[in-house]
């Protein structure tokens, strides 16, 4: 059964998310401060920790950083702030995903399965190597991509980074990281470059592209391919 440490100060929350996840079939742990959380995640194995950055002894900011220093499991940072620092910030730190109170019971649980998938495919690998969000389709082996039954004409650069944003639907993946997984040392110019490309990922693949769905852009960070359960 999938484990999951709830980190936040607050019994209402940490109640009700304890009581939500459960309903979804998910092993559920509490701890009200930093402290008790670092002690968990050094005695027990988890699949998720959801850490609140406002707590009464340690930042959650800190917690994630002596979480990211010691283990590789995924981490939802929560705020009752929507602050654009804090955010990138906790992304920086290595949070795999940030989300603002107040927050519906289904963007939780649609964060909550997005980050489990990906750290699910990364550890066995895909495959099938095929990857749909939406009615976009990627076949990495065959580099082929179908929006419905049509299929898209992507340049060898479009296909790589569509690929790395597919790969990690749901999560957002800073600028720089997306330079270095796509370019590599290949990469001359600047940021402009990578907004270009997403643009015309988007002219390609969105329903329309002014308003995007499924290529997001996460402020003052980078983009964010949409989770599969968004569309559902």
């Amino acid at each position: 059964m999938t484990r999951i440490l709830i980190v936040d100060d607050d019994p209402m929350i940490s109640d009700s998310l304890s009581y939500l996840l459960q309903s979804e079939g998910f092993d559920v742990e509490t701890a009200a401060t930093g402290s008790e959380a670092v002690q968990a995640v050094e005695r027990a194995a988890f699949d998720l920790v959801i850490l609140d950055i406002m707590l009464p002894d340690i930042s959650g900011m800190d917690v994630c950083r002596h979480i990211r220093s010691t283990s590789t499991v995924p981490v939802i940072m929560l705020t009752a702030r929507d602050g654009e620092m804090d955010r990138v910030m906790g992304l920086e730190l290595g949070a795999d995903d940030y989300l603002a109170k107040p927050f519906a019971s289904r963007e939780l649980l649609a964060r909550v399965r997005a980050v489990l998938r990906r750290v699910d495919l990364d550890r066995k690998g895909s495959l099938a190597n095929v990857y749909t969000v939406g009615d976009v389709r990627l076949d990495v082996q065959a580099r082929r991509v179908f929006k419905g039954d049509r299929e898209i004409d992507l340049s060898a650069r479009e296909f790589d980074l569509l690929t790395v944003l597919m790969k990690n639907a749901g999560v957002a993946i800073s600028r720089d990281k997306l330079i270095d997984l796509v370019w590599g040392n290949n990469w001359i110019g600047d940021l402009r470059t990578l907004n270009v490309h997403i643009r015309w990922l988007r002219l390609k693949l969105e329903d329309d592209p002014a308003s995007p769905k499924l290529i997001q852009t996460v402020r003052g960070y980078g983009y964010r391919m949409a989770a599969p359960e968004e569309f559902e």
